[in-house]
């Protein structure tokens, strides 16, 4: 009887012997219409190993993806793996709803210490295993804390695609074909550093949208009912990586803690060391009600945690469950990459190598004038594509270009290097490396992107 050991290198071996094209197809035959990635990278991955894939016909990549940032560390890092294998021969079940374990215990303390204040003040509450599950429990409580319903969220920011958190995402396109939203949620306008949604641009800009802020909460007539909670990322992914000034930040901290209003920081895609910090919040000082984990904080396999300041843990027992709460293998992988995080210093390291990174790109932005805007935090960077042969409005911008923003996330893919598009119209390419890449294999992104860019017909000037 053939071993599954066995089984699973033989179909490696044999996937290797075929096409691409081959298993996309039956790819489109097996599943639905919704898939959307094999349609921008078109690959069956037959293997991984730190930040390069391998397809099945034996062509490499460098992936600037990681699983949307998932992989903290990168294709089957070795602990990671060994810390799955300790699982499998433990004698712990896979999962085991919200019973505790030795392992889940040690998983919350660490998690726990990592938070403001070492966690002092936090309690966690475990949701279910993706990051919209998290966003959905965050705003159920929120209005059982505050006996309100109305939300505040922000243009351009992403929380997930179930009910409630598509309901809180800006993009208007999933939300087309869907009536019945959840109500009195309010849009306010996100800061963006290259196109101010004011109209206004620079720290004039920044001012305006945080008095814009303040003023509809204090105003009277706004029209606006106070919200049970106010819902964003202080660094947009999805949205373009527009990174909210401090600032701002803090005078939202500052109003929503005056009113009573729960204020909710979505850290799925930019906790966890991406940004430079262990939690994107961290770069303007403010601690939130409620923290928003999911994505790296599983270490590659499927996790979703709340952090909850006590005073606002509300719930009755059962309020709020979910099968899958209790994801023992994630648990482990994700003990294993926070304490890599942490001990290592990834913080660190991605902070400095995100400064040169930005750097290098603003001087290629010199070369090759359709890169409009560099911007972003540590290793989360989104490089705006635009029309440099078109005019300028009045703030000194260009027009966005989101077609050739897709031809060269082709051209990228053709080259061997995996991004992700993002921003208004797809204008925005994104690199959300693993945090261990090499500054050699930095080297090879650039080398690669700058190929990319020639081989999409864009002229060096």
């Amino acid at each position: 009887m053939m071993t599954d050991k066995v089984r699973i290198n033989s179909l490696n071996a044999n996937s290797l012997s075929q096409s691409n094209e081959t298993f996309l197809a039956r790819q489109a035959e097996f599943e639905s219409n919704v898939r959307s990635y094999p349609r921008k990278l078109p690959l069956a991955i037959a293997k991984a190993q730190g930040a390069w894939i391998t397809d099945v016909e034996n062509k490499q990549y460098l992936d600037c993806l990681a699983g949307a940032g998932t992989l903290a560390l990168g294709h089957n890092h070795p602990d990671v793996i060994q810390s799955i294998q300790s699982v499998i021969t433990s004698g712990l079940p896979l999962h085991t709803l919200d019973l505790t374990t030795p392992l889940k215990d040690e998983f919350s303390a660490y998690l726990l210490s990592l938070l403001p204040d070492q966690g002092k003040e936090y309690c966690l509450q475990f949701t279910g295993p993706s990051g919209a599950d998290a966003v959905e429990a965050a705003l159920k409580l929120a209005k059982k804390v505050t006996g309100r319903s109305g939300v505040i969220s922000f243009s351009g920011g992403y929380h997930g695609m179930t009910h409630g958190a598509l309901s809180v995402t800006g993009n208007l396109s999933p939300k087309e074909a869907v009536n019945g939203m959840m109500p009195e949620v309010q849009f306010m306008p996100y800061p963006h550093q290259y196109r101010c949604p004011l109209g206004i641009g620079g720290e004039a800009g920044v001012k305006a949208l945080t008095y814009y802020f303040e003023n509809l909460i204090n105003d009277v007539e706004s029209g606006v009912r106070k919200p049970a909670a106010v819902i964003l990322e202080a660094v947009q992914g999805e949205g373009g990586v527009n990174p909210a000034p401090a600032e701002w930040l803090q005078r939202i901290r500052k109003v929503t803690q005056e009113h009573g209003i729960l204020l909710i920081l979505d850290e799925v895609q930019a906790g966890f060391a991406r940004t430079g910090k262990f939690f994107a919040f961290e770069h303007a000082g403010i601690e939130p009600d409620i923290i928003v984990m999911s994505k790296a904080v599983g270490g590659g396999l499927p996790l979703a945690v709340l952090g909850i300041k006590k005073q606002f843990d509300a719930w009755s027992p059962g309020h709020h469950t979910g099968t899958f709460r209790g994801n023992q293998m994630a648990m482990a992988t994700g003990l294993t990459t926070l304490k890599i995080l942490k001990e290592e210093r990834i913080a660190d390291k991605v902070a400095e190598q995100g400064e040169w990174l930005k750097g290098k790109l603003a001087e290629m932005q010199k070369r090759f004038p359709v890169i409009g805007h560099v911007r972003g935090l540590g290793l989360m960077i989104g490089i705006e594509i635009v029309k440099p042969h078109e005019a300028q409005d009045h703030m000194g911008c260009y027009p966005a270009d989101g077609e050739l923003s897709a031809l060269l996330q082709k051209t990228c893919f053709e080259a061997g290097l995996i991004l992700e598009r993002g921003g208004r119209g797809g204008c925005v390419l994104r690199l959300l490396p693993s945090l261990l890449i090499s500054n050699a294999e930095l080297e090879i992104f650039l080398e690669k992107f700058e190929q990319a860019l020639l081989n999409a017909g864009v002229k060096p000037v």
